[in-house]
């Protein structure tokens, strides 16, 4: 076998469990083996598949032209990506908040030739069209806001196109890429590249259900016995804890349950977990667990969630009070913290259950990870010393059309290649992890990373704005909140509602401040660098003082 591809794998477990459940999702209110509810088997899945690939080929997409998914966690999402591993095409995530500017860049540099969506965003693709040329179609998927326009292709009728086998005429292989794009630590979001063979070995070292790595498509068919478990991201797809989960539980043969809302409801959540019988779940953070939390506490016993076998969080850190007030709902689960990003799978891990707890923040290294000084040795476990993490093995191959920013993050260590992402930690006396976060001021909110000077530089336009920082404070839900401190001009007293609704009209919505504090002087130095430490203390300090509503 040529290494693994996602759509190899996939397809033998169309061929040996057919009649399996792989995607599900509700209307909203309604479980999914209720009327009006969306069950798909393996066999129908496979097929959908090999439609879209068939139209996205027609369309003239050459070998590992990219197709961007903008669209809502939903059936489409995952199966058009089947389709595009199925053409020898790389799907492209599309974070569905983003605004015009960063939606024309985000298609532009990743060389989108396709883009699937949901009807909502119709008018706001008609209005990019013309500064995306090379986009040659766009599928459109009906989510009842309205018909399709003419310059779109209807995604069923694609998915409806054919029933035979799809592949392409140059085949496929371990090398074709999946591309996932990250806010990361530089402004604009920029597209990590991973071979489909690291990927999905990276994935399956994690998974409930392991395939022989040596043992290929065979091994795949002899792992599958039966239905394997029920899976629910019920974070977006479009992040890579999202989509990691689906790969996972499509590759195991297990079924991956979708929440119908587009906005995290956690009663509907809990519905969907005691109706599915959901064994894995992904969240992100407190974010998530702490709503879940506040309602099982509110009504005790309303939901059976014994069915939960494992939940994982991965793209932002959760508390351990967190953790242990969802193990006294159930005590049987293991509540897992996933210590990773986009560039590095596996740099720690920390697990809860009643049997015992972890302390927030503390993880156990990973096997193939390391923390190294500034002169590549490793920080002595004790010793206080502060480093960065480093993780070897199957890692990516690096950022589309980024080679400066490739070899930054990618290098050579003691003749192995290390992924470092930025992340800085110290190392206890017992070798548990500490992670302190990443070194640059990049603000993590609720597993959306936001780079403060891009909100700087908008802020920085208002009228009454003479001068603006942006921080991250802490927050109980969120993890970290974007506080704006701004200098005024002068006789000037900007509303807080007007600086957030200034920074909403030109960027996503996440990116805008939570919190707005308004100081007599940035104090810049002469060289024009504020001190972020100082005004973060002060932004923290003084940040409920004139909080915007939302």
């Amino acid at each position: 076998m040529p290494g693994w591809n996602f759509a190899d794998v996939w397809e033998v477990v169309a061929d040996t469990l057919p009649d399996a459940p792989a995607l599900v999702q509700s209307q909203p209110g309604r479980p999914a083996h209720g009327r009006g509810g969306r069950r798909q088997s393996f066999a129908e899945t496979d097929r959908r598949a090999n439609g879209v690939a068939r139209a996205l080929l027609d369309l003239g997409a050459g070998a590992q032209d990219k197709v961007a998914q903008y669209l809502y966690n939903c059936p489409e999402y995952l199966e058009s990506v089947f389709g595009t591993f199925k053409a020898g095409l790389v799907p492209v995530n599309t974070n569905y908040r983003y605004g015009d500017d960063e939606l024309a860049y985000l298609w532009d540099n990743a060389d989108a030739v396709a883009v699937v969506f949901h009807g909502t965003f119709a008018e706001r693709i008609e209005c990019l069209r013309p500064r995306l040329p090379r986009v040659k179609g766009w599928l459109w998927v009906d989510d009842g806001s309205g018909p399709c326009p003419d310059w779109a292709i209807a995604y069923e009728d694609a998915a409806k196109s054919t029933s035979e086998r799809v592949a392409p005429p140059w085949g496929r292989s371990g090398d074709d890429l999946y591309l996932l794009y990250t806010g990361g630590t530089t402004g604009m979001p920029k597209g990590v590249m991973w071979r489909q063979d690291d990927l999905f070995a990276a994935l399956n070292a994690g998974a409930p259900l392991k395939h022989a790595e040596d043992a290929g498509l065979a091994g795949v068919r002899a792992t599958l016995q039966g239905a394997g478990p029920v899976f629910l991201p019920s974070c977006p797809l479009m992040h890579g804890t999202g989509a990691f989960t689906g790969f996972t539980g499509l590759s195991v043969g297990g079924s991956v349950v979708l929440l119908p809302s587009r906005a995290f409801d956690p009663e509907e959540l809990l519905t969907t977990v005691a109706a599915e019988r959901v064994n894995v779940m992904s969240i992100v953070g407190d974010a998530f667990a702490k709503p879940i939390l506040r309602v099982l506490d509110e009504s005790p016993g309303r939901w059976d969630i014994s069915s939960l076998g494992v939940v994982l969080s991965s793209g932002v850190m959760w508390s351990e009070p967190t953790k242990q007030g969802l193990l006294r709902h159930h005590p049987g689960m293991l509540l897992v913290d996933s210590f990773a990003s986009s560039e590095a799978l596996g740099m720690g891990r920390s697990i809860s259950s009643t049997k015992g707890r972890a302390e927030t923040a503390r993880f156990v290294l990973g096997r193939n990870a390391r923390v190294i000084g500034d002169d590549g040795r490793d920080v002595a476990a004790g010793s206080g010393q502060v480093g960065l993490l480093a993780v070897r093995g199957r890692n990516p191959v690096g950022y589309y059309k980024d080679p400066e920013k490739t070899g930054r993050t990618f290098r050579m260590i003691d003749g192995a290649r290390y992924s470092i992402p930025g992340d800085h930690a110290t190392v206890d006396a017992d070798g548990t992890l500490r992670v302190l976060g990443r070194g640059s001021v990049c603000i993590n909110t609720g597993g959306e990373k936001v780079f403060p000077e891009e909100v700087e530089e908008i802020v920085k336009l208002h009228p009454a704005v003479r001068d603006a920082l942006v921080v991250g404070v802490p927050d109980e839900r969120f993890g970290e909140a974007i506080c704006a401190v701004i200098e005024p001009q002068p006789g000037a007293a900007p509303a807080p509602e007007d600086v957030v609704a200034h920074v909403k009209g030109r960027l996503a919505s996440y990116k805008a401040p939570r919190h707005v504090v308004v100081v007599e002087t940035i104090g810049r130095a002469a060289n024009g660098k504020a001190d972020y430490e100082r005004l973060r203390s002060v932004a923290a300090a003084t940040h409920g003082a004139e909080t915007p509503r939302r």
